[in-house]
This record gives structure tokens, C-alpha cells and sequence, in this order.
């Protein structure tokens, strides 16, 4: 593999703001590697659209970010995960990753009760990405309880994770699923990963979370080194961010998902 292949940037594309929990983790787990994010904040939110539109607006991203020389695709929104991860699959020549799949593996290696629980958006629990993913993937009976937790993201970006009422919320959300007795529970939406600490207060120690922000990255490292696409060593790395429309909430929210000051963001028109 050339130099010039593997220094190609990680393209990674949401509708908006949860997908920077995706980010965060590739940053971390892949230190030299360049990133092109675009967050799709003029077509926000894609969970009320519907999967024929969806599959158009990740088309579109996808071409922009391919325009910038990427050399593998992480699709970081779980509703398009849901809708349009195997159309970009079969259309495109580079690697795609979606948040749903690599979740739904971490599930099925961590459960020894074959219980497993997954909360998420209204869409995504509608769409059963998850449901559909552990039972395709899966070699042993297993029971699913899903429940959606709307006003998780909400608090999310409110920066509320550590906050009173996020705890009674969670409290409520998550009393029919720790009646279940699962062992494993997803959390499928990349605002979740914020809320992680209350969620795990709320469940308590038996239970363990899945992170699909988290096992996102390491699949992306995976197939970089797999393929031999991974930038090694100590270089410096270069980190873009694209907007499709301009926002000042991304910018004083992604600073606090990200732990870091915002990068300069660049205002893009796609089709």
C-alpha cells in the first residue's frame, strides 16, 4: 500500500450531532489517522424521514466526502446505518462501516444469558436495525427488549449527563428492561455514549453496555489494518469539519462531546 493511500483521511458522516461520539472515539483510537466529519445539520433529523429519502441524503454525503479522497467510509447515524449501510456497500469501492453491526457483535460476545437489551431513537427502535442485525449474525437463541428513550438526547446536548433529572428520566425509561434481566444492553443512538454514566448507575454493575460509538472505532481500526490503510507512527494528522448548513449549536456542543475546542467549520452545499 502507498504512502499516498494510507495517508488518505477516514470520511465520516451524521445528520447532525451524535455521530462526533463516533468521531471522538476514532480520534482517540486512531491518533494518526487525517478525518474529514460532515454533519448534515440543513436535513436534520433523518429519523422522521423516510427510508427512500434516507438512502438519498447518505448517497449525497457519501459523494461529498468521497470528493475529498477518503479512503474508507464510517457512516455515523444509526438511522442511516438502518436504511442505506448495504446500498454504500455494494455501490462504493472503498470500506463502509456502519454503527449498527459492530454493536450488535460486542452484544452477542458479552451476553451469557442470551438477554439483551437495546434503547435507542423512536426511528431506530421502529426501523428493528438491531433486532434484525443480532438475529442475522447470531448462532444461539437469544431475547430482545427494546425500548426507545427519546428525551435522552435532549439531555445529551444540554450537557445534562451528570444531572438529577437524567437519572430519574433514565429511571423510568429503564424500569421495564432491568425487569427483563438482561445482561448486555445497547446503547443504539451515539448520544447514548454521553449518558453512559447515568445509564450505568441506573442499570448497575450486572448489566454491561455497549458502547456503539466505541466498538464503531475499533472496527474502523480492524479494517484499516486489515487492509493495511492504517497511518502509523507519530505525524501530524489533519481533522476537517463540514456543515451543511451553519450552526452555532454544533459548534458549543460538539466542543463539550469532543473535550476539546471546535475546529474551524466549513459551510458546504451538496445534492
Amino acid at each position: 500500500m502507498t504512502e499516498k493511500t494510507t495517508n488518505q483521511a477516514i470520511g465520516i458522516f451524521d445528520s447532525g450531532i451524535g455521530g462526533l461520539t463516533v468521531l471522538k472515539e476514532i480520534m482517540n483510537l486512531l491518533c494518526g489517522e487525517n478525518i474529514v466529519y460532515l454533519g448534515d445539520t440543513a436535513r436534520v433529523p433523518y429519523g422522521t424521514k423516510s427510508r427512500r429519502t434516507v438512502r438519498k441524503y447518505a448517497e449525497s454525503n457519501s459523494n461529498f466526502l468521497l470528493s475529498k479522497n477518503i479512503k474508507l467510509l464510517v457512516v455515523a447515524c444509526n438511522t442511516a446505518s438502518a436504511y442505506a449501510i448495504e446500498m454504500l456497500k455494494e455501490n462504493l469501492t472503498i470500506p463502509v462501516v456502519g454503527v449498527v453491526e459492530p454493536g450488535a457483535r460486542r452484544a452477542l460476545e458479552l451476553t451469557v444469558k442470551g438477554k439483551i437489551g437495546i434503547i435507542g431513537t423512536q426511528a431506530t427502535i421502529k426501523s428493528s436495525s438491531y433486532e434484525k442485525k443480532l438475529r442475522q449474525i447470531c448462532s444461539f437463541p437469544i431475547d430482545i427488549y427494546s425500548k426507545p428513550c427519546p428525551l435522552f438526547v435532549p439531555l445529551a446536548e444540554e450537557g445534562w449527563e451528570n444531572d438529577e433529572t437524567t437519572f430519574l428520566v433514565a429511571e423510568k425509561y429503564l424500569a421495564e428492561l432491568k425487569k427483563s434481566e438482561i445482561d448486555v444492553l445497547i446503547l443504539g443512538c451515539t448520544h447514548y455514549p454521553i449518558l453512559k454514566n447515568t445509564i450505568a448507575r441506573v442499570m448497575g454493575e450486572e448489566i454491561r453496555l455497549v458502547d456503539s460509538a466505541e466498538e464503531t472505532a475499533k472496527q474502523t481500526e480492524r479494517i484499516l489494518r486489515t487492509r493495511g490503510l492504517l497511518r502509523e507512527g507519530s505525524k501530524t494528522r489533519d481533522i476537517s469539519f463540514y456543515l451543511t448548513d451553519d450552526s452555532e449549536t454544533f459548534t458549543s456542543i460538539a466542543s463539550r462531546f469532543l473535550g476539546r475546542p471546535m475546529e474551524k467549520t466549513e459551510v458546504v452545499d451538496i445534492v
